[in-house]
């Protein structure tokens, strides 16, 4: 269905009959005039499943049509997920669909709650007034109705704030306001002045709420903060409610109070206050993705002031769409340029690291066909990755990485290029990738769960940049038919091994070995173990950027084997974790911003992982593997599903807590590794091609011609 903007559909009214929404909306009357069908849509939002409810038609008012449809909650209450209102309609058999837009700024006062559950189902209304619904744990529900800085740094903010709980007895309700600073060193506490708040539940009364008490408004002096900032510190805005009731008492804190929408001031305000030692500033702010009210209190400056401002103009200017599309544009018309045939632009995981199958292309290349002028593409937060080495690098979407990259003869990458980039005709794409598959990928993927994209958006886009690609590096035959199918590759497969494996066969020493522990600082009388996990694709706190929650109880590994063993951590290169391992210090080492993790393969003694590529090359070595899998069913039956039975073909055992990784461990110690009945089947079906020389094989077919 395609979106129609200029079709602008209004919510009239949201309530509840018995266990089921109702929802009110005036369609345009030309619209229905032609219209076979009409049928109010709940689209989700991540993974775009589509719920679909008939409107009716119950009066003509004025240029509208008022329609009406019934939504069973039974239906959407179910996970952490966002609804997206529209209006679908039917008619000469083109079915189109159109956002619900709403008036109403306080419509998060329409929700509902299932106490069994603890959950509470919340409509609202975006930035641009489209209406959304979303399920989530019981939360305080705030809104903040107006804000005003004044020129003595006094700041008025009024606004309500409710609960949603609608079954707890309160016969005394506290209101604080919160103040943080975003490094949690500062916090103090203001009494609000309540206000009855009678207009609330006179229109959005329902299911015997009543918001009388919800309002609050309060005047803060934000110079009295001054005396406790040596430098620029942010700062957010909170309500605490304490409920007294019954022989108990319970505290609730709300998310930071968002800027109010109504106010479309979205500009920072900035005042300039004078003290006795120098000149204070105070910005008020909305925080760019979560659209927080952020105040900013510093020591004012003219020239660092100035520099902000441009350096705030220069960073908008970067972002804005137009820039980006003259960017493109640019890069097409230097496209047609000639080819610079000796011209090689390489680039791993983002241009995040100098690693994996690229690096080892670079090295055989350097070494054997000199004349080819190479160039790194680095990010720029991660170019001490490549400082202090003997290779040229560039800044990525810098005008030298334009002019470069669309002059340049060759790419080589084992990740996915940005689509917004348009391969100049001439240019030879070689596709490394980066693992053999287990999870599924792209194509075969039933559901995707990342956020900023949805499964169609996602499985479009992933093809569409494949479709650039000109070779394709695949360890195996099994990689080289999902591969085809799940990239939807017609081109040339080059089936040759991994050349970043040749390393593990070339240089597997013990020479080599006690060289790199030596080099970083791992003890040469202990064994290493190695934790390598992948990354969940829920587990995020926004686009592009993963959590990780280390299950592995590190402590009872110290425990137990720290006498003889250390561990290594290596996470994701797209999970964004620092982890405190200061109380580990000896015993545990964070390598997840190690270059490349085939030195750590050949340091350790054990690999420790869950459903990562990384036992596929560990492979090679032979040696001993343990699964920590204590979300397999999750990950493989919601998340992502796998190619084979992981259970009875892993070439290891399969574990779900810490008590049982160390017995497997143990167990090897005690009685010495062997090799299990699954490995050799394992061997010949994945590893049978790396021999050393898989980067030969690679270049001799691109760049030996």
């Amino acid at each position: 269905m395609n979106v129609q903007g200029s079709l602008k559909s209004t919510l009239k009214q949201l309530g509840y009959a018995d266990d089921q929404l109702v929802v009110q909306i005036l369609v345009p009357v030309e619209k229905m005039a032609t219209m076979q069908e009409c049928y109010l849509l709940l689209i989700e939002r991540q993974t775009e499943q589509v719920k679909s409810f008939p409107l009716r038609k119950i009066s003509e008012q004025d240029q509208f049509v008022l329609v009406v449809g019934n939504i069973r909650k039974e239906e959407i209450f179910t996970g952490d997920l966002y609804w997206d209102l529209y209006v679908g309609t039917l008619a000469e058999g083109q079915q189109e669909k159109f956002r619900v837009h709403s008036d109403y700024s306080e419509l998060e006062t329409l929700f509902s709650v299932d106490s069994e559950q603890e959950r509470v189902f919340i409509p609202y209304t975006t930035n641009k007034g489209n209406v959304s619904i979303k399920l989530t744990d019981l939360e305080m529900i705030t809104h903040v109705d107006h804000t005003e800085l004044s020129e003595e740094g006094i700041l008025s903010l009024s606004g309500f704030a409710i609960y949603p709980d609608k079954d707890r007895l309160v016969e005394k309700l506290e209101k604080k306001i919160v103040i943080k600073s975003n490094d949690d060193e500062f916090e103090t506490n203001l009494v609000p002045k309540s206000v009855e708040r009678k207009d609330l539940t006179e229109k959005y009364g329902h299911d015997d709420w009543n918001f009388d008490h919800a309002g609050f408004n309060i005047d803060i002096d934000l110079k009295k903060f001054f005396g406790h900032f040596h430098t620029n510190q942010s700062l957010k805005i909170y309500v605490e409610y304490t409920y007294y009731g019954e022989n108990r008492s319970q505290v609730f804190l709300s998310n930071p109070l968002k800027y109010p929408v109504s106010e479309k001031k979205y500009a920072a305000q900035l005042n300039i206050i004078k003290t006795d030692h120098a000149k204070k500033k105070i910005r008020l702010s909305r925080s760019k993705k979560a659209k927080y009210l952020t105040i900013s209190i510093g020591d004012y400056q003219l020239k660092q002031e100035i520099k902000s401002k441009i350096r705030r103009k220069i960073i908008q200017i970067r972002r804005h769409p137009l820039t980006k599309k003259m960017y493109q544009t640019a890069f097409k018309w230097i496209g047609y340029l000639p080819r610079k045939k000796n011209v090689i632009v390489f680039e791993s995981f983002l241009g995040k690291q100098y690693s994996d199958n690229p690096r080892a292309l670079y090295e055989y290349l350097k070494g054997k066909y000199p004349h080819y002028k190479m160039y790194w593409s680095a990010n720029k937060k991660f170019v001490h990755n490549f400082e202090g080495r003997d290779l040229q690098y560039i800044r990525r979407f810098s005008v030298k990485w334009l002019f470069t990259l669309a002059q340049a003869k060759y790419w080589v990458t084992n990740s996915r290029m940005p689509l917004w980039i348009p391969k100049p005709r001439n240019t030879v794409y070689l596709q490394t990738w980066h693992g053999t598959p287990l999870k599924r990928l792209a194509s075969d993927m039933d559901e995707v769960h990342m956020p900023g994209t949805s499964t169609q958006k996602y499985k479009a886009n992933f093809i569409k940049e494949a479709s650039n690609w000109d070779y394709l590096v695949s360890p195996n035959e099994y990689s080289s038919e999902i591969f085809r199918r799940a990239f939807q590759f017609d081109k040339v497969m080059i089936e040759s091994g991994y050349p970043r494996n040749d390393f593990l066969l070339n240089s597997n020493n013990k020479e080599t070995m006690i060289d790199l522990k030596k080099r970083f600082g791992i003890p040469l009388d202990r064994k290493v173990l190695l934790y390598a996990p992948t990354w969940r694709d829920d587990q995020f706190y926004g686009k592009g950027k993963y959590k990780f929650d280390l299950d592995l109880d590190l402590s009872l590994l110290r425990n137990e084997l720290g006498e003889e063993y250390v561990v290594i951590l290596r996470m994701h290169y797209l999970v964004a974790e620092n982890f405190d391992l200061s109380p580990y210090e000896g015993f545990a080492f964070d390598f997840s911003n190690h270059e490349d993790i085939r030195e750590l393969y050949l340091i350790a003694d054990l690999l420790i992982t869950d459903y990562s590529s990384v036992f596929f090359d560990y492979g090679n070595l032979r040696r001993p593997m343990i699964f920590y899998v204590y979300d397999i069913e999750s990950y493989r039956d919601k998340l992502r599903g796998f190619y084979f039975d992981f259970g009875q073909n892993a070439p290891g055992p399969l574990v779900k807590t810490t008590e049982e990784v160390i017995a497997e461990i143990k167990k090897v110690e005690t009685e010495g590794f062997t090799l299990p009945p699954s490995f050799e089947p394992f061997y010949q079906k994945f590893c049978y091609l790396e021999s050393g020389q898989s980067s030969k094989k690679v270049v001799e077919t691109v760049f030996g011609k």
